[in-house]
């Protein structure tokens, strides 16, 4: 497995629920760990697979993304370009994660970008959505949907 490291700042919409009566000593539930993506073009075939890190400081609002690689070759990802990325979440984050999802990844070809956007839904250790691929390269273009898994 080709691992591309990158370290990313990323902003996280945070609200929090509003129910019940009570003040304080849970834990706040957070996205950090590894996780695994698989994405699918619309007829259900394998497309793309990555896995990446998502560090979270407990009530703190970014999120620090490593180790993100690529596990399926593709032209339109690989070890020779770096890429960054960004993940937005919002909802509840007051012991569990549930709320809406959105991370971007674009490589830094010379003079050419290849972006794949994901948006979805969070539900505590597995987030489903879809996705796009947009790309001046050939070849770098496509849809389907995608499940993002807690490892």
């Amino acid at each position: 497995m080709k691992q591309i490291a990158i370290t990313v700042l990323l902003a996280l919409g945070l609200t929090l629920g509003a129910c019940g009566g009570g003040g304080g000593g849970g834990t706040s539930g957070n996205v950090s760990g590894n996780w695994k993506a698989t994405l699918t073009n619309p007829d259900g075939t394998p497309a793309f697979a990555f896995t990446t890190t998502f560090s979270q400081t407990s009530g703190d609002t970014t999120v620090n993304v490593t180790n993100l690689g690529f596990t399926t070759a593709t032209p339109c990802f690989n070890s020779q370009t770096s890429e960054t990325g960004s993940v937005t979440l919002s909802g509840n984050f007051n012991g569990s994660v549930t709320g809406a999802f959105g991370m971007t990844i674009s490589t830094m070809f010379p003079g050419t970008q290849n972006v794949v956007t994901l948006q979805g839904n969070v539900n505590n250790n597995t987030i489903l959505g879809a996705w796009t691929l947009t790309g001046a390269q050939s070849g770098c273009t496509g849809s389907g949907n995608f499940t993002l898994t807690k490892m």
